[in-house]
């Protein structure tokens, strides 16, 4: 299955992209969002992040079609401030974040994303990490499971769910995609069953967990913030409202005048904010969007600028 980039047209107007400038993408994955950003830096650089490797070598086939103007860089984007300087890039015109699993992980069944297919429970970005949704699921404590499934899926029936799977590990171990789904099947009332597909919200959990996605995120966006040049932008896809939390919490704090001085009549500049918020509110997908593309239907894309 081909992935397909969400908010693509709106994230790359939000760049603001100068045909000279220094871009990063922080989450290249298939390359839709960088192929975008790529056809427009004719005189610049593209710098992109990934961990995983099988996108990396789709990806660098791809943009090698466009140009030999970037730089695929195999880390997690919360070394993305060492990598660069490691390259002498201390500052940048634009960052980009999609925080989304990529259609391809999701659709391919050995890399256990999907509750639709069987296949051993994995969920790693980083296919070199020793660390999956096995360990999770089979060595956490009932309290831990109960935690990230309320906290990283806002899961309801955390609690029914976590009991019954330490009821059946007490077994055997819980190994599979498919075994995982009908015990969350099995620990929901018959309505919520109907709704929606049941799992969908534990096996994001489950995900964010293995990848530590939250925990770095907050400081993944300090980061970029902290690397943009004047006039340079930070775009942020996010996919739950934890994330978008973060992400809108981080923006407030460095576009708010200091309580102190506000109000006054002669602000001085050095109590003004660094940044400003491009838009207010969250851009969302259109009707359009979300028809064609239903996993876009929760994204939510922020954009903030460097003033001064």
């Amino acid at each position: 299955m081909k992935h397909i980039s969400v908010l693509l047209n709106e994230s790359i107007e939000g760049l603001n992209i100068k045909e000279d400038g220094t871009y990063v993408d922080c989450t290249l994955g298939y390359g839709g969002h960088s192929s975008e950003i790529l056809k427009r830096v004719k005189k610049g650089n593209l710098f992109a992040f990934d961990q995983d490797q099988d996108a990396i070598n789709s990806s660098f086939e791809r943009l090698s079609n466009i140009s030999n103007n970037f730089t695929i860089i195999k880390s997690n984007f919360r070394y993305m401030k060492d990598e660069l300087e490691k390259r002498e890039i201390l500052k940048v015109d634009g960052v980009l974040f999609d925080l989304g699993v990529s259609s391809v992980q999701l659709d391919e069944a050995d890399r256990g994303f999907s509750y639709h297919q069987d296949s051993k429970l994995d969920m790693r970005m980083d296919l070199d990490s020793d660390f999956s949704a096995y360990n999770v699921v089979n060595e956490y404590s009932l309290e831990k499971l109960i935690e990230i499934f309320f906290k990283y899926g806002e899961e309801k029936f955390s609690k029914n769910i976590a009991k019954n799977i330490v009821k059946r590990r007490e077994e055997r171990p819980i190994e599979t995609t498919l075994e995982l789904v009908e015990i969350i099947r099995s620990s929901v009332p018959e309505k919520v069953r109907r709704e929606k597909h049941p799992a969908r919200k534990v096996f994001q959990a489950i995900r964010i967990e293995v990848n530590h996605e939250i925990e770095i995120l907050e400081d993944a966006i300090r980061d970029a913030l902290s690397i943009l040049d004047i006039g340079g932008r930070l775009c942020v896809i996010t996919f739950h409202s934890l994330e978008d939390r973060i992400v809108k919490n981080v923006f407030k704090e460095v576009t708010t005048i200091d309580k102190m001085v506000k109000g006054l009549p002669n602000i001085p500049d050095s109590y003004l904010p660094d940044y400003k918020l491009v838009v207010n509110k969250a851009i969302v997908p259109s009707d359009e969007e979300v028809e064609a593309n239903n996993r876009s239907r929760s994204s939510k894309l922020r954009i903030i600028e460097r003033i001064k």
